[in-house]
């Protein structure tokens, strides 16, 4: 079906061209090429990015990021005040909204599902939303978030996907006698208000989701997004198998591109290359606990630690990996996160240096140790081989464990890695996420690493309640100054995200906090 606009017809009458120049076509299912699978699909009980890439087309959010990842605008709530005294925000719900099932989204769902988010150690993310003391409703329209503190993000984490709104009554009857129980069987046919909603899913093969009926927002001919049917996910984690269906018309977007192979397929006449402007950071995640596998570990000396860092040319890993799309990292957070602070790239290259850190650190002959990467995926390879190579020149020795990324992120969850590749990016405009994942030790222990500093972690409590601008820029100066010195990462590049889509797709759009909008996607017939 065509859409055209009035302001569009009108312009195209004016102009004297065919109105098809401006036509949007409704249906057809998008056939995306994603790198791995999805492990879980509830908002809260979540941190993986597999995952919080796809929840965004599954659940709505009460305010949702900008294009630009920097501000909010409205989602399921149109309006909202923060208080004077900004122990409390009020916010007021759209019409008529609901869920994907077709039952009302009510005050009284949106006020658990808050709540639920916060309950502390309820999830990685709770400390998000730590802040809210309570959630009350005033008629069918108005919810207040009370807040225990003042909190100098409290908006921002209300577009974030654990406060994602869900149905009360639907989730409590999931069964289950634990939590974590009901939300695994919720997450098996999860009902939410976002674009999409899931139809099927064969694990480890093809996600399928369909458009959700009752979507509140409306296209360009003032009837209900999303544009598309459906979406058909195929996890193909090789890129080079990924990119062969793109070309061949198998694909009608691929995600993760090898930064290889970004110039071919500038080129490639069937093809839109796209490097969306990003948070994403590349980096080596160092396990510190003193011991591994029953035996003294020596990454938890940070002489070693720095050793490495020193050893590990950038530049040459920038232009090798990324083709000179990446840039060094001069912090843990990308230089889009707000608050972020540094100008020059941590811990140039300088072997010397490293060779005489080992030597101080008791180390001269070197020790072996690991590190997983991911199967197939040919930027972590490229990465991991020339980490392996410039850590031999310090008498490292690096066994590369090509894993899948199940296999890879249970045992990070466990703390039983040595080292790993990964890749973090925002998803919120805020750099408190970034900061309790790497930074703060009782979340989950800095990384799943055992790093731990007190001086940083007090830093970040006092930060979450900190609302002169001046003063919490100072906070996060210097948990910046102490985790760059010290933390348990080799930090490697930021870089943009690469997507190849068919000249078919428009619309797609891949904000810098990581999320896939499918809302307005929609494919020339």
């Amino acid at each position: 079906m065509k859409i055209i606009t009035r302001a569009a017809l009108v312009a195209a009458l004016l102009a004297g061209t065919h109105t098809a120049a401006f036509a949007v076509e409704r249906g057809g299912t998008l056939n995306y090429g994603r790198y791995a699978d999805s492990l879980f699909l509830e908002p809260v009980l979540n941190d993986a990015n597999v995952d919080i890439w796809v929840l965004s087309n599954l659940y709505d959010t009460l305010l949702l990021p900008t294009d630009d990842g920097k501000g909010v605008q409205p989602g399921l709530a149109t309006a909202w005040k923060l208080a004077d005294d900004g122990l409390s925000v009020t916010l007021t719900l759209r019409d008529g909204i609901k869920f994907s099932d077709g039952t009302p989204i009510t005050p009284a769902d949106v006020a658990w599902s808050l709540k639920r988010a916060a309950t502390p150690n309820n999830g990685e993310w709770t400390f998000i939303v730590a802040s809210i003391g309570d959630v009350t409703t005033d008629g069918d329209k108005t919810v207040i978030v009370k807040l225990k503190h003042p909190d100098p993000a409290i908006l921002t984490a209300l577009t974030v996907f654990n406060t994602g709104v869900m149905p009360q009554k639907a989730f409590e009857a999931s069964g289950g006698a634990t939590e974590a129980d009901k939300a695994k069987t919720f997450a098996e046919h999860p009902i939410g208000s976002g674009p999409f909603m899931l139809q099927s899913w064969d694990r480890g093969s093809t996600m399928k989701l369909v458009r959700n009926p009752y979507y509140w927002a409306k296209g360009e001919d003032g009837k209900p997004l999303p544009y598309l049917d459906g979406i058909n996910f195929e996890v193909i984690p090789d890129d080079a198998t990924r990119i062969l269906k793109l070309n061949s018309g198998e694909l009608d977007g691929a995600e993760f591109i090898p930064y290889s192979r970004v110039d071919e397929l500038k080129s490639a006449g069937n093809l839109n290359m796209e490097l969306y402007p990003s948070t994403r950071v590349e980096y080596v995640t160092l396990n510190v606990r003193p011991q591994l596998d029953g035996k003294d570990n020596p990454l938890s000396n940070a002489k070693v630690r720095e050793a490495m860092n020193d050893a590990v040319n950038k530049d040459a890993i920038i232009q090798i990996v990324t083709h000179g799309v990446g840039k060094p990292m001069t912090s843990y957070m990308s230089s889009a996160t707000p608050l972020h602070t540094g100008d020059k790239p941590l811990f140039p290259y300088d072997l010397e240096k490293a060779k005489s850190l080992m030597k101080e650190a008791g180390f001269a002959n070197g020790f072996s140790t690991s590190l997983l990467v991911l199967a197939g995926n040919q930027d972590e390879i490229g990465i991991a081989t020339a980490l392996q190579q410039m850590w031999s020149q310090i008498g490292i020795k690096v066994d590369l464990q090509q894993v899948d990324n199940p296999s890879r992120t249970a045992q990070y969850r466990a703390g039983t890695f040595a080292m790993r590749l990964a890749a973090w990016t925002d998803d919120i405009a805020d750099p408190n996420e970034i900061t309790s994942y790497f930074v703060y030790s009782p979340n989950i222990d800095a990384l799943h690493t055992g790093w731990k500093n007190e001086e940083a972690d007090k830093l970040f409590e006092a930060s979450q309640k900190e609302i002169d601008t001046a003063k919490r820029a100072s906070q996060y100066a210097r948990i910046q100054e102490i985790y760059n010195a010290s933390g348990p990462i080799v930090p490697l590049y930021e870089t943009p995200y690469p997507v190849a889509l068919s000249k078919k797709v428009h619309g797609f759009l891949q904000i810098p906090l990581g999320n896939n909008i499918f809302t307005k996607t929609w494919l020339d017939k």
